[in-house]
């Protein structure tokens, strides 16, 4: 009996080190997003600029 209640009071430590480091990745994965999204945005903007002054 001891030797299972060390182990089910080890699991939900490590389960929380998992559910902090998920979080953590969503946020990176978030952040390296929102910066693709700001390059796109800015490559859309000088693309429309080239082709509306190419045609006046």
């Amino acid at each position: 009996m001891d030797s299972t209640n060390g182990w089910l009071s080890i699991f939900p430590i490590f389960m929380l080190l998992i559910y902090v480091g998920l979080i953590g990745l969503g946020i990176y994965c978030s952040i390296l997003f929102i910066k693709l999204a700001r390059r796109g945005i800015k490559a859309l903007e000088i693309y429309i600029d080239e082709k509306t002054h190419k045609n006046l």
